[in-house]
This record gives structure tokens, sequence and C-alpha cells, in this order.
């Protein structure tokens, strides 16, 4: 009886050596994580507007003295309208474009805002929900820094949040980096052969046997997504889901450039049944245009896909032609571009060539 007692006592002793052993073995590691948190300076106002509600957002001008600026922002099932009013803005300015900013840095021309007598207004649609406004001299922005040239950007609405970049190689305001303390506590377990030897007694060697759990770390792979759009290719969106279904409606387009003295006129008719719409562009006045050249017309998707919806050659003695062509993109802007041609031919699935004008809706 009284050597069972000790056996015990002897195995108790072992389990506490083993416990001690095992504590004396905790290791305590901080990592830092890194958060991104807004500007409280102003300078970055993305916002997710909301879905059947009109929202008033104040424009902010930048080196402006005296100018104001609102947009009206309505969001629907068909994408999102923004109409612009622009006042008491320099007298010699005849020209803005206003861009739209999304939570991921990428820049998008929402089209040109004409001035007379300091006053500019603007109406357009876009697919984006999520994004700031800016309107800028320049005709080119592919990217909004604090270097940016601006004269307004618009403010945060009144019950909306500031939503902060969700890309980590997005362009845009810089944003300040916070470093959040997490604690991390990794226990090691003992892989040695513990013995323990009791006084007067033979206590037998025992074991401990560890299995090694392996360790795997798992890496998901985030996918980085870059658009990159030429800024001669961004057009405004048309707002087709808003055009009547099986009408016609007449665009008008004013070139530039070499084309410049040439005329077009283009009717857009979405099909009521069916997802397509029936796009026919006719030129007059081509004797002005220049020869050699092709003249592609394209459908600009809002995700930036390009698709051909046909092409002229301009040749001596042509003062008319036409493109008639359709496309299932579900909203879209028109682009025209002159393509090099090879030979009497012109092979592109792309734009490459210059744009030259600018695609509006007759009033």
């Amino acid at each position: 009886m009284r050597k069972s007692v000790v056996t015990v006592i002897g195995a108790v002793l072992l389990l506490f050596s083993l416990a001690v052993m095992a504590a004396s073995q905790v290791q305590t590691t901080t990592v830092t994580k890194v958060q991104t948190v807004q500007n409280p300076d102003g300078t970055y106002t993305i916002v997710e507007y909301p879905v059947g509600k009109e929202t008033i957002v104040t424009l902010n001008p930048i080196n402006i003295t005296g100018a104001t600026g609102r947009a009206t922002i309505l969001r629907d099932d068909s994408g999102t309208t923004i109409k612009l009013n622009l006042n008491k803005l320099p007298a010699d300015l005849a020209l803005l474009n206003l861009y739209a900013v999304d939570s991921t840095g990428v820049v998008t021309m929402l089209g040109p805002v004409e001035v007379a007598n300091g006053v500019g207004t603007f109406t357009t649609t876009t697919p984006l929900s999520r994004f700031m406004l800016v309107a800028s001299p320049e005709a080119s922005l592919t990217a909004y820094d604090p270097t940016t040239r601006v004269f307004f950007r618009s403010a945060v609405p009144a019950g909306l949040t500031v939503i902060p970049f969700s890309a980590a190689a997005a362009v845009g305001e810089q944003v300040a980096d916070v470093a959040v303390p997490v604690t991390t506590t990794t226990v090691a377990v003992p892989t040695t052969t513990a013995m323990v030897a009791v006084p007067t007694v033979a206590v037998p060697t025992t074991t401990t046997t560890v299995v090694a759990v392996p360790t795997t770390t798992a890496t998901v792979a985030l996918p980085t997504t870059t658009a990159t759009v030429l800024a001669d290719y961004a057009v405004p969106m048309l707002g087709i889901p808003h055009f009547k279904k099986d009408e016609s409606t007449k665009l008008k387009i004013d070139f530039s450039g070499a084309m410049e003295g040439a005329r077009a006129l283009i009717f857009i008719e979405p099909k009521k049944r069916g997802n397509s719409t029936e796009i026919m562009m006719h030129f007059h006045d081509l004797r002005e245009a220049p020869k050699g050249l092709a003249f592609v017309l394209w459908a600009v998707s809002p995700d930036h896909q390009f698709q051909k919806l046909g092409q002229i050659v301009n040749v001596p003695g042509r003062n008319e032609a036409k493109i008639e062509s359709e496309t299932e993109f579900a909203d879209f802007g028109l682009l025209l571009t002159t393509e090099p041609l090879t030979g009497t031919t012109v092979n592109v699935i792309a734009p490459s060539g210059k744009r030259v004008g600018v695609i509006q809706i007759v009033p």
C-alpha cells in the first residue's frame, strides 16, 4: 500500500515538472498591423450615394474666389444621374471637364462642361455608385493626387460617410497609416524526455511523446486590378437606359483637328426586345476630311470595353458615308478615332489612333 502511494506521488511530481517546463517556454510577440484612415482636410470625399434618394452635393471652389458649385445626384436601378450647376466662374473660362474618382483611385471622365458668362451646367449618367467629383481645366486627367489642378471638389453630403480606398495600389490623395499593436501568444510545446527521481523509491522512467502538428500558413492572393484608360478614349456615358425604346434619338459630333469642317449625325435606337441598341452614323462634307485614313466608330462600355461598330475610308470624290451597327452594352459612350491604313484596309480590335470629336445629344 505504501509503495503504491509513493508511486502516485512520483507521477504527480512528474506532471508538475512538465507543466513548469511548458510554462517557461511561453513567448509573447507583438505584430504591427497597418490600417488606412481618412485625411481630415476634406481633400478625399468619396461616398456611396443612396438608392432612390436625391442628394445635394456642394462643390467647393479651389483657388477661385467667389465661385459656387452644386451637383444634384440621384441613383436608381439604371445608374446614377448627375446634374451640375456652376456659377460666378471667371469671365475668360470657357470649358471645364468633370471627372469622377472612385474608391480604387480610378479617374473617369464624365464629360466637358461648357461655360458661358460665368455659368456652367451639365447633366450626365454613370454606372458608378461610390465616387467623388472634381472639375478641372485639364482635359486628360488619369490620376487624382495633391498636385492635380482642380477648380471644384465635392464635399461630403450630410449624413454620408467617407469610404476609404479599397485597393492598395489606388492612385489618390495620400492617407495616413496608423500602427495598431496586435498581440499574439506563441506556446512552445516541450519535446524533451522528462525523468523524475523520487528519493528512496524507484520510479520508472516516463517518456513523453510529442506529436508534431504541421503548421499551415494560408496565403490568399488578393487580385489587384489596374484600370488604365487613355484620357483620349475616356468618353461620357450616354445614359442609354433613359432612352425611349424603339425611338430614335439624334446626336451630333463636333469635329476638331484634322476633321474640322466635316459634319456627322448619329442616331441611337434601343430595341424593346432583347438588349441591343442600334447605332447609325451619317457623315457629311467629307471633302474637308483628310484622305488615306480610316475613321472608326467605337462603343465604349462603363468598364472601358471597346466594341468596333464600323469604319469608313475617305477617298477622293467622297462627300458622304454611313456606318450602321448595334451593340448589347447596357450603357455606352461613343468614340471616333482615325486609324492608319495598311494598303486599303484597317485591322484593329481596339482604338490606337487619335480621337477626332466630341459626341453629344442634340437639345
